[in-house]
This record gives C-alpha cells, sequence and structure tokens, in this order.
C-alpha cells in the first residue's frame, strides 16, 4: 500500500471533479493518503461511501475548485470536461488543473492552450489500469506538460500509487502514449472475438479453444520490443516471418470466416494493407515494416 504521512504533516487539499469508478478511486486513494478531499459531479448520489470517510461533496463546480489547490478532473470525454469548466471565472488563483480524461491528443493539446490563456497551471494526463489500482503499487499514471507543475505537484499525486511518470512538456504526449495503447487493446480485443466466432463456427468449445489461445498472447511481448527495435533501426529481417507468409496466413482465415458468414473488415482491411506491402516489393521483409506503410500514401521508409 501507500505509504501515509505522519498527522503533522500539511497535505494539499485536492478536489476531484467526476465521479464514475474512476472518478471515485482517485478521490479514495487521496483520501487513504491524508489528504482534505473535496468532490463534485454532475448529477448527485455518486459519492457513494467517501462522505463517510472525510470527503466533503459540494453542489457548484465553482465551489469544487475553490476549495482545493489540486484540482483533478476525470470525467466521461472532452466535451464534458469543457461543459464543466468553461463557464468558471479566469481567475483560478496558485491552483493546479490535472486532467486525467480520456481523450485525443489534439484535444489535450487545446485544453493545455485553453488553461494556459486564463493563467492555470495544466497538466494533461492518462490512467493505464483500471479503477482497481488505484491507488495500490500497480497503479499507473501518464502525466504531460509543464515540469514546473509536474515537479509541484509530484508529491500529490503519488497518492494515486504505483507509477507516475512525466513524459515531457508536450501536454498532448500523455493521450498518444493512451490512444496508441488503446489501439493495441481494441485491435486486439476485436481479434480475439473474431477467433471465438470462427471457432465456434467450425464446432470447437470455447473453453477448448482459449487453453491454446492464450498461448498467442504470450508471444506478443517480446514480438512488441522487437518490432520497435526494427522500426529504430529501419531494418526489417524476414528471418522469422515475413509479409509474403502473412498474405497466405490471413488469406485462410478471411476464406474461412467469410463461408460462416462470419464478418472480416478488419481482416481484409489489413491485407489490403499487406498487399500493398508486397507490391511494393516488401514481401520478404518482417511484419513490423507494415507500421510505415499505413500512413496514408507511405512509401516503407521512416526516414
Amino acid at each position: 500500500m501507500i505509504p501515509t504521512p505522519p498527522e503533522s504533516t500539511r497535505l494539499t487539499p485536492v478536489t476531484v471533479l467526476g465521479l464514475g469508478p474512476m472518478g471515485r478511486a482517485l478521490a479514495s486513494a487521496f483520501l487513504n493518503a491524508r489528504h482534505p478531499v473535496t468532490i463534485w459531479n454532475r448529477t448527485p448520489g455518486k459519492a457513494g461511501d467517501l462522505p463517510h470517510r472525510g470527503a466533503v461533496v459540494v453542489d457548484s463546480v465553482q465551489d469544487a475548485v475553490r476549495a482545493g489547490e489540486v484540482i483533478v478532473v476525470c470525467l466521461i470525454d472532452y466535451d464534458a470536461v469543457w461543459a464543466t469548466l468553461e463557464d468558471l471565472p479566469a481567475d483560478w488563483g496558485h491552483r493546479r488543473l490535472i486532467n486525467l480524461t480520456s481523450g485525443e491528443p489534439a484535444q489535450a493539446r487545446r485544453m493545455s492552450r485553453w488553461a494556459s490563456a486564463r493563467g492555470v497551471d495544466y497538466l494533461d494526463g492518462a490512467i493505464l489500469t483500471p479503477a482497481p489500482a488505484i491507488g495500490t503499487p500497480a497503479g499507473a499514471v501518464l502525466l504531460s506538460g509543464s515540469l514546473d507543475v509536474y515537479e509541484a505537484v509530484r508529491e500529490t499525486m503519488d497518492a494515486v500509487g504505483g507509477t507516475v511518470t512525466h513524459l515531457g512538456e508536450d501536454p498532448g504526449q500523455a493521450s498518444a502514449y493512451e490512444v496508441a495503447l488503446l489501439d493495441i487493446f481494441a485491435t486486439s480485443v476485436n481479434g480475439i472475438v473474431h477467433a471465438f466466432a470462427l471457432a465456434s463456427a467450425e464446432g470447437i468449445e470455447p473453453e477448448r479453444f482459449a487453453a491454446l489461445a492464450t498461448g498467442i498472447g504470450g508471444l506478443l511481448p517480446e514480438m512488441i520490443t522487437r518490432f520497435a527495435q526494427q522500426i529504430r533501426a529501419d531494418h526489417y529481417p524476414g528471418d522469422r516471418s515475413t509479409i509474403a507468409s502473412a498474405a497466405s496466413g490471413i488469406t485462410h482465415v478471411i476464406n474461412t470466416a467469410t463461408s460462416h458468414g462470419i464478418d472480416a473488415t478488419m481482416l481484409t482491411a489489413a491485407k489490403g494493407v499487406i498487399n500493398r506491402a508486397i507490391a511494393d516489393g516488401y514481401g520478404s521483409e518482417g511484419l513490423a515494416r507494415l507500421a510505415s506503410l499505413l500512413h496514408k500514401g507511405g512509401t516503407g521508409s521512416t526516414a
């Protein structure tokens, strides 16, 4: 667990805006670390046991922001953040705004400009772990934006547990990491459910299929590391597998899926990139080469 400071230590008052599962987890973590915590949510009744543990519930965003020195926002999307904050007075004093709402890099940079125009110290962030991990050693949060602001809130943010990493001055970096990581998750989940559908259509029981499918997941960490090295070096040896062999394999999957009436849209899109790579003369190279061909009009060069 995260160590708690002595009772005599003055801890930064924190306000949490948004009481979905993640917002409640954040507020709980700050309470566990003995920070004074104020909470607000657009709709009432979401505070759970937080008031009984010492959190102060307020009805207005203005009161919530006024109560905290570090304001942590965790809402459904950036539109909700805009709607919540846009009508607040311009003078935030010495308060610091940390936005942990999931979004897009361009939205994070726009939000940073909005904050800067009002003299608000701002960090954008991304939470990489589920709500139950917040406040434990397994918690992981990315932050980006002003290093000075990060240094000022670092001890406060230690309450979320695990690892809090500052990625640099660009406020869009945390979101950039998040969307790239979500890309892995989203396409992986699509692949998993598609594989279960295909296996089921061929009469394979889910549990028997799962016993072998988990081994595929075990291949990915090494592959990701190896791909990163090849992309950095702009060198894609086909010593383990080639784009040409991938074309053959994915064709078998597409043909089998379509024979059962299973949607193969994502697979056909992937095969389109593979076909283009082969047409451009990269068939004998390794699969990491495909990353450079996904940009529209990509030529395969990462230089």
